[in-house]
């Protein structure tokens, strides 16, 4: 009795493609994914991050109002109210760096969320947010470290820049001339200081992928990111720029033809500038505008994460043969096996063979035979291929009682 192989229907197609993946495919896919799970990506993204913003904009607003407001009932120019003044401005810029920390930890913990999300994506798979949290939970400090020590390095490079720009001005003298030449030189320092942060969000956009889907620690996804981008850096750059650009050109297009409408109308309102209907006109129109504004951003930085993801696969591809590994695995799994290893931490650090290059295929409709007489100087062939010799049909022979054929007559010399 023989055994035949059981049937499999065809794996389902992820997100993108289960080969190197180019330019296009990449920065197309990465808008396309949020259609893949928006429960998760447009869903729990965009209201935690818009709700962590909210709240950290109203506390640093009450937080600075509550100290402000102490200084209505000082004499201004006192002793007091300088002290008051110098207290409540430590007080606000104190409360909104721990803001912005506590929101930048939301956001790379959402982050997290995105490429796991985008990861299982590529497999096409869709879960759940208890599942992709049980996958981001056990490196949500690494994340929040990485981001920390991202924030540090950004306010160290500011801090020199400003410290060159203040030695300078205080060198030239307190004069207005000495402090302009401080600030010129400050905002100099910051510009030429734009290439190198451009570079280095290239060759670590990848850590946070690195440390989820490898588990690997801070130092550890900052190596691996910077290996795997060698030979994919322009690529790299190239989308995060784009990406990038597309959504402030978004923001602005909204934001400059609603403020323009929201002046036009407090000034149809209110056009000698006393009545407050038209300035509550203003701040409804400026508030709306802000609102949109930040949600066209927060789904930027989203798009910006499942950007990263597809990255990391990518890269990974083309340096490891991921490709492969994620094939062995859709086949696998499609075929009904259970508890397979995850393939994303299969040949870490791995060098794949060199791909080779598939033979250009031939351009245009097939040569066709020439006909017609040969042009000047032509060599043969030229015209209908020549048909085969055709063999002389044979000789009957002569019945009995009948005289031979006479032979063929040579022809005449």
């Amino acid at each position: 009795m023989s055994a035949y192989p059981t049937w499999t229907p065809a794996s389902r197609p992820g997100i993108v493609p289960l080969h190197p993946l180019g330019f296009g495919t990449i920065l197309g896919r990465s808008f396309a994914a949020l259609r893949h799970n928006p429960r998760v990506l447009l869903g729990f993204a965009l209201a935690v991050q818009g709700a962590a913003y909210l709240i950290g904009i109203a506390l640093v607003g009450g937080v600075s109002f509550a100290m402000f407001s102490r200084l209505d009932n000082v004499q201004p120019g006192s002793s007091a109210y300088d002290q008051i003044m110098a207290g409540s401005v430590g007080v606000t810029v104190l409360v909104a760096v721990v803001v912005s920390l506590l929101m930048g930890a939301f956001g790379v913990l959402v982050q997290g969320v995105v490429v796991i999300d985008v990861a299982r994506g590529v497999l096409a798979e869709r879960p759940t947010l208890r599942e992709i949290w049980a996958q981001v939970r056990p490196v949500a400090w690494r994340l929040i470290g990485y981001a920390a020590l991202l924030t540090l390095a950004a306010m160290i490079g500011v801090a020199l820049a400003a410290a060159v720009g203040v030695g300078v001005g205080a060198a030239l003298g307190a004069g207005a001339a000495g402090w302009a030449v401080g600030v010129l030189l400050t905002v100099l320092a910051l510009t030429a200081g734009l290439p190198v942060w451009l570079w280095l969000s290239a060759k670590l956009a990848l850590v946070p992928a690195a440390i989820l889907l490898e588990r690997a620690t801070v130092m550890g996804g900052i190596a691996r990111s910077w290996r795997l981008t060698r030979r994919r850096f322009w690529a790299v750059l190239g989308v995060i720029v784009v990406i990038w650009l597309a959504f402030f050109a978004l923001g602005q297009v909204v934001a400059v033809p609603f403020s323009l409408i929201g002046s036009l109308t407090g000034s149809v309102i209110a056009p000698t500038g006393g009545d407050t209907q038209g300035l509550v006109v203003q701040i409804v129109v400026s508030a709306i505008v802000q609102v949109v504004v930040l949600i066209i951003q927060l789904v930027g930085s989203i798009v910006q994460s499942t950007a990263s993801c597809l990255l990391y696969v990518d890269c990974r591809m083309r340096h490891e043969g991921l490709d492969l590994d994620l094939l062995a695995f859709v086949e696998r799994r499609d075929a009904g096996e259970e508890d397979l290893p995850d393939p994303f931490t299969a040949g870490i650090g791995r060098i794949a063979a060199p791909r080779l290059a598939a033979p250009p295929a031939p351009w245009g409709p097939p040569p066709q035979p020439a006909w017609g007489p040969p042009p000047q100087g032509a060599s043969a062939p030229w015209g209908p291929p020549p048909q085969p010799p055709q063999a002389a049909p044979a000789a009957t022979p002569p019945t009995p009682g009948e005289a031979a054929p006479p032979p063929p007559m040579a022809p005449p010399r």
